[in-house]
């Protein structure tokens, strides 16, 4: 049985309101108040029937391995990754949008876009199975529980995963900061898979090739470039304008 722990209010929530993993056991500081910080897990974990511990606060920091556990953990089942082509198969949107990752190694970078994934509706999120952060409990953390609701698939090659996509009619969009077309001018309403390169060197030239544009974020001041979950947001949120000024489709 292949466990972790998840820490955090939202995480643990969303675990239980997800109800995608076993949770084993609900950890709680003791002298913690339990009704106002954690009325809402203590109700839902009762529906559950998951047991809930009290605990010292200084076992429950070693238990999450962090102090930013805000007095609660949960013992579950470690993150169910998704199969790329499972998620094909399922496909019903009729203009899908898949976020994919090259590289992001930052747990805050990976939590912070899936957040906003799920927040808009995205399909998928595909990360490599080298060179990349797993979602993590501190992913978790970052993404205030937002992984619980996201397919997440770790792929053996990412060109390999874009040339299916674009055998399905998707358009390829990367993330470029040196990119020839602005990401306010691609059509971003169709099928549409969005590139987000790594934090330091961005998406790498092989699959920049596969790339059906290269975009870039109209900037005015004198950084040269912006973090890579801003980017990322920044992208997703223009698909989702679009699609509302187009007819809804979001």
């Amino acid at each position: 049985m292949n466990t972790e722990i998840i820490y955090g209010i939202h995480p643990v929530f969303e675990a239980l309101k997800a109800k995608r993993r076993n949770i084993y056991e609900i950890y709680i500081a003791e002298k913690d108040n339990i009704i106002q910080r954690f009325e809402n897990i203590v109700v839902k974990a009762t529906e559950q029937s998951v047991p809930i511990k009290s605990i010292p606060i200084n076992i429950l920091k070693n238990l999450a391995k962090t102090d930013e556990h805000q007095g609660i953990a949960a013992k579950v089942d470690v993150y169910p990754i998704f199969d790329f082509y499972d998620i094909l198969d399922g496909l019903n949107n009729v203009a899908p949008i898949f976020l994919i990752l090259d590289s992001i190694v930052d747990p805050n970078n990976l939590g912070a876009l899936v957040r906003t994934a799920v927040c808009l509706g995205i399909e998928s999120v595909i990360i490599p199975k080298d060179r990349s952060v797993s979602p993590t409990p501190a992913v978790s953390k970052a993404s205030a529980g937002a992984i619980e609701h996201m397919k997440i698939s770790k792929v053996t090659n990412i060109t390999n995963s874009i040339k299916k996509l674009k055998s399905m009619d998707f358009w390829v969009v990367g993330m470029d900061k040196l990119g020839d077309k602005s990401i306010y001018d691609v059509d971003l309403t169709g099928p549409i898979a969005i590139i987000i390169g790594s934090e330091g060197k961005g998406i790498r030239p092989l699959i920049k090739k596969e790339c059906d544009y290269l975009a870039y974020i109209p900037q005015l001041g004198e950084i040269e470039s912006l973090n890579a979950s801003v980017a990322g947001g920044i992208a997703m949120y223009e698909a989702f304008r679009q699609r509302k000024v187009k007819g809804g489709i979001v």
